[in-house]
């Protein structure tokens, strides 16, 4: 079924629920707004190379990395697109961001100044502190940057960002909005071609804010920031139908019997009530299925629940199919995603796991081929 993947695990992503995806914020943000759309942390999970390309091919105006060595990827796998460096660069590579026709945020003067030195034209977007004190210029330190941007030979100061603190996990958005305010203000002293702030949630829900960019991060790919954004989306009457696109899928390697009264797994951890049939699967936390699923997970076989017992190990999992009578070796298993009428979201993971859909996908192991469908 899948010798042509070599692999016990794959990802499958739907092409047409990121167009999906894509389109409904293209039609929050209009035409005149770049919509950009983050592929950091290999595109939250999805596949750095293959999301990149797609969106770039369905309307995608820039794409925007964390790393240096993610938009030598891209660039190396022919997107031509702009590409935004949204984290930290080090000095002595500094000079790949001409090279690589790339931009770069940056908040300190060590950035700029060797920037200069190179003595190549680069476009760099100075990253405003209003409030998450993270990257970023705080207010009192602005006419410092000022001063040298307007004398700055090879430097292009092309945008002006900032980011929120407060604005996807409250229903209470003041200071957000505070941080919107203070944006503004410090932009004005500045003049950039392009002013961007808006994440996913203030795509979706303050207009305000999408300026001449937004920022799209988790919600390109169908999962919510949070239910609070959801629930704030519903108060305004607007509606923006998300699709998750990933699949997560993996095989039965065994399927074997459990008397009642043995243990299953490492640790003793989960003890047979009955005589149990145990499914074997190739899938562990090295491949990102985190270990704080053991004996709280679920996943699909055959179009039902299956409960996981014991621990997760390193390199596989057991899931009890005593109730699936018909689950034969080598069957496919849905880790993430829907199967027949049942489906299992990065949200629910993330709950069993003590933690947040973003985590969820993000730690799945890049060596899992991800293929569009």
């Amino acid at each position: 079924m899948i010798s042509w993947l070599m692999n016990t695990s794959w990802i499958e992503i739907s092409g047409d629920l990121l167009k999906h995806n894509l389109s409904q914020f293209r039609a929050l943000v209009g035409q005149k707004v770049l919509l950009s759309v983050c592929v950091k942390a290999n595109a939250y999970g999805h596949g750095l190379v293959e999301c990149g390309k797609f969106m770039v091919e369905n309307g995608v105006d820039w794409l925007n990395v964390n790393s240096l060595y993610e938009a030598e990827i891209l660039r190396n796998a022919g997107v031509k697109s702009p590409i935004y460096i949204m984290g930290y660069v080090p000095l002595e590579d500094l000079h790949k961001i001409s090279e690589l026709d790339l931009r770069v945020v940056v908040y300190n003067l060590e950035t700029l100044q060797e920037l200069e030195k190179i003595g190549k034209p680069v476009r760099v977007h100075l990253k405003l502190e209003t409030g998450n004190n993270r990257q970023g210029v705080r207010e009192e330190d602005l006419p410092l940057f000022v001063e040298f941007l307007l004398n700055t030979k090879f430097i292009q100061l092309e945008g002006t960002a900032t980011h929120f603190a407060n604005i996807e996990d409250t229903l209470d958005h003041s200071f957000a909005m505070s941080q919107l305010e203070k944006f503004k203000k410090m932009s004005d002293k500045l003049n950039p071609k392009i002013k961007h702030c808006a994440n996913s949630a203030a795509t979706m829900l303050f207009p305000e804010t999408h300026f001449d960019m937004v920022r799209l991060g988790i919600s390109a790919y169908g999962m919510w920031p949070s239910n609070e954004t959801r629930v704030s989306l519903k108060e305004t009457g607007k509606k923006v139908e998300l699709r998750s696109i990933l699949t997560w899928k993996t095989l039965i390697g065994q399927i074997k019997t459990v008397p009642q009264g043995e243990y299953v797994g490492y640790g003793c951890s989960y003890r047979a009530g009955r005589d149990t049939r145990i499914a074997i699967l190739p899938i562990g936390y090295y491949d990102g299925y985190d270990r704080g699923l053991s004996n709280q997970a679920f996943v699909l076989i055959n179009g039902k629940r299956a409960p996981l017992r014991g621990r997760v190990c390193m390199n596989m999992i057991m899931a009890d199919v005593t109730d699936i009578p018909e689950a034969r070796i080598e069957d496919e298993v849905v880790l993430l995603g829907s199967q027949g009428d049942e489906v299992i979201t990065a949200e629910q993971i993330g709950q069993w796991a003590g933690t947040i859909n973003y985590e969820i996908t993000t730690r799945i192991n890049e060596r899992i081929p991800r293929i569009f469908v």
